[in-house]
């Protein structure tokens, strides 16, 4: 297996993650998902709101809710630099689904586009969770 590669995820906050993962995984803004291993091309890509998975060399996975922003790869590293993102450990679930029921609720008379971004963001946090949508 290739060496793993270095991950940082930041938000203007804080660093949510920094160190080394053999894949990412997360959403381009009108691309879909895209993965990210070890080796990959020079990439830069604007991020909309989605789960996004870094994956470990032990197995495990660190799941975060980022909210737009962009992702560049290049030598072997991997940066998204976040609007706003949260790991999905620290998501308030409760607070999640009252956010995904209100955009619901207001697009279900209008197209509100505020409403949806917060139906994304809901999304994006509860899939970080762990509960889906």
């Amino acid at each position: 297996m290739a060496d793993p590669m270095k991950v940082e995820v930041v938000s203007p906050e804080q660093v949510l993650y920094s160190g080394e993962a053999t894949m990412v995984i997360t959403r381009t803004l009108g691309g879909g998902e895209i993965a990210f291993q070890p080796g990959h091309a020079a990439f830069l890509g604007a991020l909309t709101e989605c789960h996004t998975r870094v994956f470990l060399a032990d197995g495990t996975s660190e799941d975060i809710a980022v909210h737009g922003g962009f992702v560049e790869v290049s030598s072997n590293k991997v940066s998204i630099l976040s609007d706003a993102a949260e790991l999905g450990s620290q998501i308030d679930i409760e607070r999640a689904r009252a956010a995904k029921e209100r955009a619901e609720g207001v697009l279900r008379h209008e197209h509100d586009a505020e409403a949806i971004s917060a139906l994304g963001r809901a999304h994006a946090r509860l899939n970080a969770a762990g509960v889906g949508v």
